[in-house]
């Protein structure tokens, strides 16, 4: 990918288009907004493609609470070029195909320089800020002036955006953007879900609750592996298909388990229980039983869903006791900075499969359409193309 200029934007405001959320439940509104230069520790990117998340789908109905923000840009999968760097940013420069992550790494505090997790001591705690060094300041201006809210410190549904440098990663130019795009949420989060977290050996036998985009990447780490046997739960029978894809060898659709419950089949095709399970739709309900899935004395649940109530689990202290175990992960466990040139580099030697997670491509004024086909079930990943 050649270079791109900028010199005669850098440190000037941009004018662009951006969908805007001006209200729970209603469709974007792509409008002309103003993006600031970056400050301190931050970069202006032009954003080449971005693709849609079930995180944005549920962020878009929140009509109450303090997440709950308007007007705002959604949007957190995207590839895009460096157009401008703020001061005290090394690493970086003008041109530089980068990705935009979510979950930040500030390569400093305690946790994120341990092996241990991913956790950033310094930054994770704070997800309600629109910026990650300057609180409620805002990059974003509409028409009239006023403040745009940011989204998990990313905000891709724009031409242009402004992220700080512990939410961005350098990467090959030589990816193919659409399918890097798919490293900034969900085949990060499911790949190191099975990599780092669950640390799943060969000829381990796994079930995935939920077959969406993370779903699926969860089983590409589980083959990736070596994986014995990865079953996969889902409602959608069409969803096995695509799934052998991804190393799936057996499937379950729940509403076809009779009087037993999911966990139970499971048992019983497994002759007690899987290795590992992992659940990926967000539903409490679903984690008891993912948890209950695994087989007493050494199986283990990664959660990696999100309950969108909240709603808390209910597990047997017997079963506990007899060696299961539970936990959760944000991103997979991955450190970005570190882990993601790691993807990048399996998917160009083609080892990583990302074929078959993009239904879709749209253009970017397409964006509602793009959210009608997640909302309906009928995409997995839809691809937005901010210049086709």
């Amino acid at each position: 990918m050649e270079k791109t200029s900028f010199s005669s934007t850098q440190g000037k405001p941009i004018r662009c288009k951006a969908a805007i959320l001006r209200k729970a439940r209603e469709p974007l509104v792509i409008e002309e907004i103003q993006v600031d230069p970056p400050r301190a520790y931050e970069i202006r990117i032009k954003i080449l493609c971005t693709s849609l998340c079930h995180t944005d789908l549920t962020f878009s109905k929140l009509d109450s609470g303090p997440l709950a923000r308007f007007p705002r840009i959604l949007g957190h999968e995207a590839v895009g070029v460096v157009e401008s760097t703020g001061e005290n940013v090394d690493g970086f420069e003008q041109g530089d195909v980068v990705l935009p992550v979510f979950h930040p790494q500030c390569e400093e505090c305690k946790d994120c320089k341990s092996p241990k997790g991913n956790w950033c001591t310094r930054y994770t705690n704070d997800f309600l800020s629109n910026t990650r060094r300057y609180g409620m300041s805002s990059r974003f201006k509409d028409s009239s002036g006023e403040d745009i809210y940011h989204f998990l410190f990313v905000s891709s549904f724009t031409e242009y955006t402004v992220v700080d440098i512990a939410h961005l990663v350098k990467i090959s130019p030589e990816i193919p953007v659409h399918k890097a795009a798919l490293l900034g949420c969900c085949v990060s989060t499911g790949v190191g879900a099975v990599w780092k977290v669950a640390d799943v050996e060969k000829g381990s036998t796994v079930a995935i609750f939920g077959l969406g985009a993370v779903g699926l990447a969860v089983a590409e780490g589980a083959r990736l592996r070596g994986a014995a046997r990865i079953i996969g739960v889902d409602l959608n029978p069409e969803k096995f298909e695509i799934g052998k894809q991804f190393g799936i060898t057996d499937f379950v659709n729940p509403t076809l388990c009779g009087e037993k419950k999911t966990s139970q089949v499971i048992n019983d095709m497994t002759e007690g229980g899987v290795d590992y399970s992992f659940e990926c739709i967000g539903l409490s309900s679903s984690m008891e039983e993912a948890f209950n899935s695994t087989r007493p004395g050494s199986g283990k649940t990664v959660v990696l869903g999100m309950e969108k109530d909240a709603m808390p689990i209910s597990l047997g202290s017997y079963d506990l006791l007899r060696g299961r175990t539970v936990c959760g992960t944000l991103f997979g466990g991955l450190k970005p900075k570190l882990d993601i040139p790691i993807l990048v580099d399996r998917y160009l030697k083609k080892e990583l499969n990302l074929d078959g997670l993009i239904t879709h491509e749209l253009k970017f004024e397409e964006i509602n359409k793009a959210f009608e086909l997640l909302a309906e079930g009928s995409s997995i990943r839809c691809i937005l193309w901010m210049d086709k």
